[in-house]
């Protein structure tokens, strides 16, 4: 068995689509995955499971799409792959709340920074090898940068991926 993390994208946020993080766990299990643990409401988990990782997000995303009533796209990595997002951190000296990974389905290349739109000067991007990396300079709060290529993405700051790294080898 591998452990995994699975990153939900656009729950909990605003209400969009509410679930609960039991409902998320129950979910997990319910496909077969072991060891499932959450990381914040706002759609993180941790598990164990023998299944390819296509195979569980296929699973998670057809679970939570009966749950919720939509569709909800799920991003997931094995802890060996969130290791190296932590530590491919262009930006370690970042505070953890403003530098991020968006988590995208694809192998990052350098036209997925084509498009970038007000970006401000102390805003920086990096690709990683699935991810985009950013450092909002002022916080994700106060920017008004728009990168057309995460629009399916989903976004984790450090610390947040620090403690799915942490859950997940541990």
């Amino acid at each position: 068995m591998w452990p995994y993390v699975a990153l939900l994208r656009g729950v909990n946020v605003l209400g969009a689509a509410p679930l609960r993080m039991r409902d998320l766990v129950c979910l997990c299990e319910e496909a077969g995955h072991r060891d499932v643990r959450t990381v914040i409401a706002s759609g993180n988990a941790v598990f164990r499971s023998s299944a390819p990782e296509a195979d569980v997000r296929a699973g998670l995303e057809s679970r939570l799409a009966a749950r919720v009533g939509k569709a909800i796209r799920v991003h997931v990595r094995r802890g060996d792959d969130m290791e190296a997002v932590l530590r491919g951190n262009p930006w370690p000296q970042a505070p953890g709340s403003q530098a991020m990974a968006i988590f995208l389905d694809d192998t990052a290349t350098p036209k997925m920074l084509e498009g970038v739109k007000n970006q401000a000067p102390n805003e920086f991007l990096a690709l990683g090898r699935r991810e985009l990396y950013v450092w909002y300079g002022s916080g994700q709060g106060q920017s008004k940068m728009r990168i057309p290529a995460a629009q399916w993405g989903t976004a984790r700051n450090m610390n947040t991926i620090a403690k799915l790294v942490a859950l997940s080898i541990a």
